[in-house]
């Protein structure tokens, strides 16, 4: 999510920068076909963290943000891009950080190693010791574009410039949306699409040789708006987690596999089209997802996004996985912390767990126990 008048600065601060806001075609194949029918990683089980924006000129310092994470009890943050102010918050916090790099950067930080060693010791190399990093992110959601090309590159480089300060323990991957994919339904079939491929093979190889995770944003509000005669809201909400009003719930059987909601189903799209990749036992982690609460566009209500953060929140917390990864708690952040007003007007404005006045648009439960 990005901002009109900020886009350059913004795109990886802002998170879902125009990809996720286009529905992936094999999701909506996903949902009609649904309708005519009637992740555990370096600790992270059942772990939710939420997603920290900042297109905003009324949102809290950035202690009274972090703050408000540990009286949550929110294990971990994502931050778009680096800010030193937020990251001497989080010292000796223990929240578990991922930490993103500027969309706008990634060029030199493939082709420049001194750049990706600068960039290093400006904001990795001072907070080691005391803020915990989960992971670095190069870039987000741009694969496929032209910025793709850069990923790998820039990954390897700010790999080589962590290790030669002394770091370790902290993966190097991307995040990327679902646009990725180009086939299919059912999940099973899940393939990355010609334009990503190139580009997606050898990362996610790459990636497995780190031990690193590849980082999704998810986002089925966007199949259920899309096409909200035939998508079933109750699939999209996850409303078999809970007793959600107006919800019916369906499922799909895919291979002797039950799907009954739709982030599952996008999840394990996702390892499907790693594994047809030719890679093996990649970790996937979620990070983003979110349901807006208003902005005039259908099913963006508060009840709707209450339900669908909360049985998003309930599934992670179970650690019951997915059908095609039982058991496999899948790491997951919320998007986002606050509604944001310096973005785009409508359901853009809205995704915000938060007011910037700090009071909850609606109740959330991150130890899943409502």
């Amino acid at each position: 999510m990005s901002s009109a008048g900020a886009r350059t600065a913004a795109a990886a601060a802002g998170g879902r920068a125009g990809a996720a806001r286009t529905v992936a075609p094999w999701i909506l194949a996903c949902s009609l076909l649904l309708c005519a029918s009637s992740v555990l990683f370096q600790g992270a089980e059942g772990a939710i963290g939420v997603n920290y924006g900042m297109i905003a000129n009324n949102l809290p310092s950035p202690d009274k943000v972090i703050a408000m994470y540990k009286a949550n009890n929110i294990k971990y943050v994502r931050l778009f891009h680096p800010d030193t102010t937020v990251l001497s918050a989080l010292r000796g916090t223990g929240i578990g950080v991922v930490l993103g790099t500027l969309n706008e950067d990634l060029a030199q930080l493939a082709s420049d190693e001194s750049f990706a060693a600068s960039w290093v010791a400006s904001y990795v190399k001072p907070f080691a010791g005391t803020v915990t990093f989960r992971y670095i992110t190069a870039g987000n959601e741009v694969i496929p574009s032209d910025l793709g090309v850069h990923v790998l590159p820039a990954i390897r480089n700010l790999e080589a410039a962590i290790r030669a300060v002394g770091v370790t323990g902290v993966p190097v991957t991307t995040a990327v949306a679902t646009s990725i994919l180009g086939a299919s339904y059912p999940p099973s079939q899940g393939a990355f699409s010609e334009a990503a491929a190139p580009v997606m093979v050898p990362l996610v190889a790459h990636l497995l040789s780190k031990s690193a995770p590849l980082l999704v944003n998810v986002y089925p509000y966007f199949a259920y708006a899309a096409e909200p005669e035939t998508v079933q809201l109750g699939y999209a909400l996850l409303a078999g987690s809970s007793a959600t009003s107006n919800s019916k719930v369906v499922s799909i059987t895919d291979g002797g596999l039950v799907y009954t909601n739709m982030f599952d189903a996008i999840v394990d799209a996702a390892h499907a089209a790693v594994e047809k990749a030719g890679v093996q036992g990649l970790e996937l982690v979620v990070s983003e997802t979110g349901w807006p609460s208003g902005g005039g566009a259908t099913g963006a209500t508060v009840e709707n996004a209450a339900a669908y953060n909360n049985n998003v929140v309930r599934h992670v917390v179970a650690g019951t996985g997915t059908p095609r990864r039982p058991g496999k708690a899948v790491e997951t952040y919320l998007f986002a912390m606050f509604n944001e007003n310096q973005k785009a007007e409508g359901t853009e404005q809205h995704f915000g767990l938060f007011q910037p006045d700090m009071t909850a648009v609606y109740p959330v439960d991150f130890a899943g126990s409502y």
